[in-house]
């Protein structure tokens, strides 16, 4: 056995199996770049003028944990940015890679989950939505204070109560509002109270035959005066809603008999359940996201040169844990001092830059700051906008 069998020597061919965890030996590109990391970690370390107390096996390791600490970072951006993609979706089929093994962009597909609610509730917030409101009424009787809406009501559409569907009453009213009180409403400026035609400059002209010029916010603070008119000014009754049943306030009595309050529901079961199956094989927490580790190969120059860094810093710091085992090594006429705890504090800080600096490029081009960034534009547009002067309109 050669004395140099364990001080270091540029290696001429990598050897498949040298790394611990062989990750990356079949790829062609980890194998040839395997070659010339050798050579530009030993050159830092000052190889050939100095003696290096490690192969090259011990420079494959590093470069094999520097590639995979890489991977582990970009999936963990992926699981900040995705997670909520991923909710319910099967763990069976990997992400990070396709079946060729290159990258695969990250697409919105359990977040589907977050349109499909925004177009289940788009209705109550008339701003669209896709599920269906339903007309329905109950008709008081003295001295009855709740009515159950699945078995006593007059309901468009019925519910299923064998399966457990229940109602969700959007709005209640004591009549059934005319169809011109969804814009304008005749009868706003009666009963001795503040008279909203007035509030909004229509006076006592009908806007049925008068055409104004205002801007769009006018109708949109008519439109609310009106929302807010049809539920508190034309209702003399209060409802508190528990499951299925509906209790009105107050009692109604001999005189209210026959009388109808109308209301407008949605059923439960017409929305889409979008809550989760997190069975087995099922995504349920970041540790079951089926993240893979990236291949070398679809590794940018960007990545390769980090990882050629991290690379040199593990290194440092696993020829300062050998340099360490002795402080000195004798000499005919002396001794040397080692610099292992050195090496040691010095290629663990230059670890730690390192993910620091990943880490806070990852976090500057996330999908949260990409937003950010969106919303100052966004901003800075309008600032822009607010100092154009308006357009006049002669009519």
């Amino acid at each position: 056995m050669s004395k140099f069998e364990f001080l270091y020597q540029d290696p001429t061919t990598f050897v498949q199996g040298e790394t611990p965890h062989g990750i990356y030996d079949a790829d062609t590109e980890f194998k040839s770049d395997a070659l010339t990391v050798c050579k530009y970690v030993s050159r830092k370390l000052g190889h050939p003028v100095m003696q290096l107390e490690f192969n090259s096996s011990s420079i494959y390791a590093c470069f094999e944990e520097a590639v995979s600490e890489y991977s582990q970072q970009i999936n963990h951006y992926n699981t900040k940015n995705w997670m909520w993609e991923h909710y319910g979706n099967t763990t069976t089929n990997h992400i990070s890679m396709s079946s060729t093994g290159s990258h695969q962009a990250e697409t919105p597909n359990g977040g589907a989950s977050l349109f499909t609610l925004s177009e289940q509730y788009g209705k109550a917030a008339n701003v669209g939505g896709n599920t269906t409101m339903f007309t329905g009424s109950i008709t008081l009787e003295n001295s009855k204070q709740v009515y159950d809406l699945t078995s006593e009501a007059n309901l468009e559409l019925d519910v299923n109560q064998a399966t457990g569907d229940r109602i969700e009453v959007q709005r209640v009213f004591n009549q059934a509002p005319a169809a011109i009180s969804k814009f304008y409403d005749p009868f706003a400026g009666t009963y001795d109270n503040i008279e909203l035609l007035d509030s909004f400059g229509f006076g006592n002209v009908s806007p049925a035959v008068s055409y104004i010029l205002r801007p769009i916010s006018y109708d949109l603070a008519r439109a609310n005066a009106i929302e807010t008119n049809d539920l508190i000014r034309k209702s003399a009754y209060s409802f508190e809603l528990i499951n299925n049943k509906m209790r009105i306030f107050p009692t109604p009595d001999s005189g209210d008999v026959g009388q109808k309050i109308y209301f407008h529901y949605y059923r439960r079961n017409d929305r889409v359940d979008v809550t989760q199956d997190y069975t087995s094989n099922k995504v349920s927490d970041p540790s079951n996201i089926p993240y893979k580790f990236i291949t070398y190969q679809e590794i940018n120059s960007a990545g390769r040169n980090w990882i050629r860094k991290f690379t040199l810093a593990l290194a440092k710091e696993l020829l300062g844990i050998i340099r360490s085992k002795y402080a000195s090594m004798p000499l005919p006429n002396g001794e040397v001092s080692l610099d292992g705890e050195a090496l040691k504090a010095e290629g663990r800080e230059e670890k730690s830059l390192a993910m620091e600096e990943l880490n806070a490029f990852l976090e500057s081009v996330s999908l949260a700051e990409g937003a950010r960034k969106e919303q100052e534009v966004a901003e800075a547009n309008q600032q822009v906008l607010n100092k154009a002067p308006l357009k006049i309109y002669i009519g």
